[in-house]
């Protein structure tokens, strides 16, 4: 798992494109879940439905299916919590070429 300190300067600063968030949302009872996919300069949303499946494997392929579809040069780093349901990030850079980095606990 990788800081998010460790994360290239260029995206905190919101105006270089190709750096992404990324989340869970969670649906009334735990009955279904989307993963959201923010790009941090344009601030485009991507949708990642997921059913009621929220293994680290679903959100992985989910995340993977929506990210290889958008131009390599738009694809460079993905920023996430410390959720469990992003445990296959190292599959996940392996299949996209995107850097994954992990905010610091109890930190939005």
């Amino acid at each position: 798992m990788v800081s998010i300190g460790l994360r290239p300067s260029e995206a905190d600063g919101r105006t270089v494109p190709r750096h992404w968030e990324s989340d869970l949302i969670v649906g009334n009872l735990n009955k279904s879940a989307i993963g959201t996919l923010v790009e941090r300069a344009s601030r485009y949303v991507m949708l990642v439905h997921l059913d009621k499946d929220r293994t680290a494997e679903a959100v992985r392929d989910g995340l993977v299916h929506t990210m290889r579809d958008l131009p390599a040069p738009l694809r460079r780093t993905l920023t996430w919590d410390q959720g469990a349901e992003m445990s296959e990030h190292k599959s996940f850079s392996t299949a996209t070429n995107i850097d994954v980095y992990f905010r610091d606990p109890a930190s939005p």
